[in-house]
């Protein structure tokens, strides 16, 4: 009974502080709104910014849930199975089992079956998210050959994405570049609050149970390969796709999502949830009986980490369909109508606090600061973080306000990103590469895009929203590999500063202690 008691306090406290975490998070975001709706820039009603306060206090439920969850769940059954089946000493089973956990995983992120409802005209949706699927296992095959052979990760991006910049200069040249924007946003999306926990900790896992003098730095990388696969797949598709594609844009009026009532939301929701987590506890379950034979004790953590986990998502996905998506939609339409320029300064200013509010962002951070022993803080990651999201939304903005190609965005940011890669520490790659997928969540999908989305209207016409709405996530998954690497620029030109001030000061000790003889 005791034990009881102690373990429902320590849940209690652990809730308290990830509470704490989410308001740190959402308030920003929360503000900026607020401030917006009492300025003539914007004309939001009383009744939307009373749904969008409700939202708000879900939406920090639903994060604290979510994140207890990863940590009691998701994090350990990832961290399981790699530890597990790399101590089988069996490659291919590990493999095997990597490459369907990375298919089953990619089918339950809810965004990409939104991806996929939204180019249904000329795509068929289950094919779609199939083949993502496949080139999310794909890759994890390769990630996963990576860490056990101690491969170099720079290399492997390197050709990866010369790779896809190949099949988007073909696709381009067969006339289907609209598809463009959508194939680097498929990237993103994928890998969004079910993927990072279980995929992050897989990775350290196997690392780990590997060895060597690098095994911390070794684990990073996963999800920047597999932010490459959906890429790929999508592209390859787009080259099959025929007719002629068409968004429509949805209707992002609060009645029009709460038509149903806040519990029909919530209960569509929950349904979409349980579809996505159902496969991968399944098939968590059925390892646990083959292969890792976990005790009791570990098997009720996990089961309670998976009932907070589905709880959280709930209540994040359902907030931010009743509040933030009509909420950014609504000040993307009236603030492009109303200054561009201000547009673009918003845009900078809600990027760096968006961030804040993605889940799968906080575990990251976590993770980076334990496998680093310090090196490089949580607040150092967030910074980073916020700068990149700040700068990619701003400039995704100003693309939408004159209507350029994204390419002129991907193309010279990932040779700098690549470039960075030579001078900088292989952890400060690994971690930025990753960081790119975890920043773009969804948050990003379900609040910034609807905003950008709704300039594009005003600005362009709805008939330019795949050409020039589209790639946003894309960017905010790329200009963090740019920050989060300058990090570690400047962290080697201060080592090498403090080293050259040690010699000066050695040999000016040195000359001190010469005695000349006449």
């Amino acid at each position: 009974m005791e034990n009881t008691s102690s373990i429902f306090r320590d849940l209690r406290t652990a809730l308290r502080e990830k509470i704490k975490e989410s308001l740190v998070s959402v308030v920003p975001v929360s503000l900026l709104v607020f401030l917006l709706s009492v300025t003539p820039w914007v004309d939001i009603s009383r009744h939307e910014l009373s749904v969008f306060a409700c939202a708000a206090v879900l939406l920090v439920a639903g994060i604290s849930l979510f994140n207890l969850g990863a940590d009691m769940a998701m994090t350990p059954m990832g961290q399981h199975i790699g530890e597990g089946l790399t101590q089988s000493k069996k490659l291919g089973v590990l493999l095997g089992v990597s490459f369907v956990m990375g298919l089953l995983i990619t089918v339950a992120e809810p965004d990409l079956s939104v991806l996929a409802g939204q180019v249904g005209a000329v795509m068929n949706g289950t094919v779609l998210i199939a083949a993502v699927g496949v080139g999310v296992g794909l890759f994890l095959l390769i990630a996963v050959n990576k860490i056990l052979f101690h491969s170099d990760l720079t290399s492997i991006l390197l050709f990866s994405y010369m790779l896809l910049f190949c099949l988007a200069a073909i696709l381009i040249d067969s006339g289907k570049g609209s598809f463009l924007p959508l194939s680097f946003d498929s990237g993103g999306v994928t890998t969004g609050p079910i993927t990072v926990p279980f995929l992050m900790a897989l990775g350290v896992g196997i690392a780990l149970t590997v060895g060597g003098r690098n095994a911390g730095e070794n684990s990073f990388g996963l999800i920047a390969l597999c932010s490459v696969g959906p890429i790929a797949a999508v592209l390859i598709l787009s080259l099959t796709a025929s007719g002629d594609l068409s968004f429509a844009i949805p209707n992002y009026s609060m009645d029009a999502v709460l038509g149903g009532g806040v519990w029909h939301l919530f209960g569509e929701t929950a349904v979409e949830v349980v579809k996505s987590l159902l496969l991968v506890v399944l098939f968590f379950f059925i390892l646990q009986a083959a292969v890792l034979k976990l005790p009791r004790t570990k098997i009720i953590q996990i089961l309670f980490g998976i009932v907070y986990t589905f709880l959280g998502l709930v209540l994040f996905l359902s907030a931010v369909s009743m509040g933030f998506m009509p909420i950014g939609f609504k000040i993307g339409t009236q603030l492009a109508a109303y200054s561009p320029k201000l547009l673009v300064i918003f845009a900078f200013v809600l990027g760096m606090v968006v961030v804040l509010a993605e889940p799968a962002v906080h575990v990251l951070n976590n993770q980076v600061e334990e496998i680093t022993g310090g090196e490089v803080s949580r607040r150092q990651m967030m910074l980073a973080l916020s700068i990149g999201v700040g700068v990619s939304i701003g400039l995704s903005v100003l693309r939408v306000r004159f209507g350029f190609s994204l390419l002129y965005y991907l193309i010279p940011g990932y040779l700098i990103s690549l470039g960075l890669s030579f001078f900088v520490p292989r952890l400060y790659t690994a971690i930025a590469f990753d960081s790119g997928g975890v920043a773009s969540g969804p948050l990003t999908s379900s609040f910034i895009l609807p905003l950008v989305i709704g300039a594009c209207c005003t600005l362009q016409g709805e008939s330019a929203v795949l050409d020039f709405a589209f790639g946003v996530v894309s960017m905010v998954a790329m200009t963090p590999l740019i920050t989060i690497q300058s990090l570690g620029f400047k962290s080697v030109v201060s080592v090498r500063r403090r080293e050259s001030a040690a010699i000066r000061r050695i040999l000016a000790a040195a000359d001190d202690q010469i005695i000349y003889f006449d």
